[in-house]
């Protein structure tokens, strides 16, 4: 593990040379999230794999978080590791995020990589999200974990008692509390300054999730590849929000795929 000078934990893995690729976990999650994706991807990349502030290793910043914020941030890891752009892979906010990247920074952005991210969700989800990021605020990181396992991970998974469950617990219990209920309240409003983005995003794009992903549905994956000029949209069967976690391969070959590619 490495830091950069402002607080964030990386790590690279794979040949110095190839193509930068940054991974950007969830919500709660850590830079762990990636352990089974590292071994494929850094074949053919320069993998940096690293924690949001706050997340994991990294430190807590002062700054009021935000899309911006964590946008920022990836300015800084690239710029400290040497890196002028990057392919940029994010899992929920983290697809919130490499979208507001490549907003800003869109020289600095190479092909986007969304999975299991939210769009716009109409009033009534909406309004459960934010009702969410309220009682994590109120009563504290681990408020929601009991319900979202369950949006989480399908019923097979939660009864055989797989370790991703324990994983993903312990993950938020790393978190600091009130970068967590920022992040919480980011992941709830942020999506508001990503649809139908002015200008619109040209960046090639990979637009994933899953079947029964009820935050980050197939219709909002869909809305998003039709606001990207140049996106491919994958629905995976079956999974649900951390699909990625119960089944790696299904996400693993689509996304080499996609990055290898030409286009």
């Amino acid at each position: 593990m490495f830091k950069t000078p402002d607080g964030t934990a990386y790590s690279l893995h794979g040949l110095k040379g190839t193509h930068p690729l940054i991974l950007i976990h969830g919500l709660g999650l850590s830079r762990q999230l990636w352990a089974p994706f590292i071994p494929a991807l850094s074949e053919s990349f320069r993998v940096i794999n690293y924690d949001l502030y706050g997340h994991g290793d990294s430190v807590a910043v002062s700054d009021i978080l935000s899309l911006k914020v964590f946008s920022n941030q990836i300015v800084t890891l690239l710029n400290h590791v040497g890196e002028i752009s990057a392919h940029i892979v994010g899992f929920s906010i983290g697809g919130m995020i490499n979208r507001r990247f490549a907003m800003d920074y869109p020289e600095r952005a190479r092909k986007l990589v969304i999975l299991n991210s939210p769009h716009n969700r109409g009033n009534d989800l909406q309004d459960m999200v934010e009702a969410r990021a309220a009682k994590v605020q109120d009563q504290g990181v681990m408020a929601t974990m009991p319900d979202a396992l369950k949006r989480w991970f399908t019923p097979d998974y939660l009864a055989a008692d797989n370790e991703g469950m324990e994983l993903v617990k312990d993950w938020r219990m790393q978190v600091d509390s009130k970068s967590y209920a920022q992040a919480a309240w980011v992941l709830a409003n942020g999506v508001r300054e990503l649809i139908q983005s002015a200008p619109p995003l040209e960046h090639p794009t990979l637009v994933m999730t899953c079947e029964n992903d009820s935050g980050s549905t197939p219709e909002m994956a869909r809305d998003i590849a039709t606001e990207i000029q140049w996106s491919q949209n994958i629905v995976v069967p079956k999974l649900q929000h951390l699909g990625l976690m119960e089944s790696p391969a299904a996400f693993i070959k689509p996304i080499l795929k996609f990055l290898e590619s030409q286009t």
